[in-house]
């Protein structure tokens, strides 16, 4: 009953009260990353929704606010990911502060302020069928893989987590849980990273780490993501 009819409802007008009461602080984190980041202070990304009639995962526009510059090498490519992330990015991210942009997603129906945390395309491309059942549901600003290890626990776990959590059966008490320990997380500044990176691993790039994937699959399966990116 909660997860069809009142979830949705409950997603909308949590989040007009949370925009409408951190507005102040989005506006002057606005105005900061535009001299920060030298220009535009968010940041896009399209990623994996909910799954459609037919079965297909709904490709949607995530917002954040930017952490990392744009800065290039003399080659034009983007330089790596520490040298692009400044002490604005870092701060940002170790407050989460980067996520309040999203609120406009859940406002737009994208996310749910709880479910599986909605991943990159090119990782949705390496999940198997089981793990895809996570976008059965609309994804989270935040969920039980947050609130149990975030960055600091493996990409299985992670699905683990986000099945769990469907499966064990949606409910109002259950989401307050997840967002009460959500908020002590971001208070602690816990799990942001995975220890000893500035950027967590992609699902795939994981795969091929611990040798679960080829480069000839690995490379087929980059190619079939960024075929979707283009739909």
């Amino acid at each position: 009953m909660y997860s069809k009819f009142f979830k949705r409802f409950f997603d909308l007008l949590a989040s007009i009260i949370c925009f409408a009461i951190l507005f102040p602080i989005i506006l002057l984190l606005c105005v900061i990353g535009v001299i920060a980041m030298k220009g535009n202070p968010f940041f896009f990304q399209l990623r994996p929704g909910k799954k459609d009639k037919n079965g297909n995962e709904k490709i949607f526009r995530l917002i954040k606010f930017r952490t990392m510059s744009n800065e290039k090498d003399e080659n034009g490519n983007l330089l790596p990911d520490e040298k692009r992330l400044g002490a604005y990015g870092k701060f940002l991210r170790s407050t989460s502060l980067d996520e309040l942009p999203s609120l406009i997603n859940i406002i737009r129906g994208d996310l749910s302020l709880v479910g599986p945390r909605p991943q990159l395309v090119r990782d949705m491309i390496f999940m198997t069928s089981e793990q895809r059942r996570r976008h059965d549901v609309r994804p989270g600003l935040t969920g039980l893989a947050q609130v149990n290890g975030r960055n600091n626990i493996t990409w299985e776990q992670k699905f683990e987590y986000d099945l769990q959590y469907i499966d064990d059966g949606i409910t109002f008490l259950g989401d307050i849980k997840i967002l009460f320990k959500t908020v002590l997380k971001v208070v602690k500044r816990s799990d942001t990273v995975r220890e000893g990176t500035v950027s967590d691993l992609d699902f795939g790039d994981w795969l091929m780490l611990h040798g679960m994937v080829t480069e000839s699959e690995y490379n087929e399966k980059q190619a079939q993501a960024k075929e979707l990116l283009k739909l």
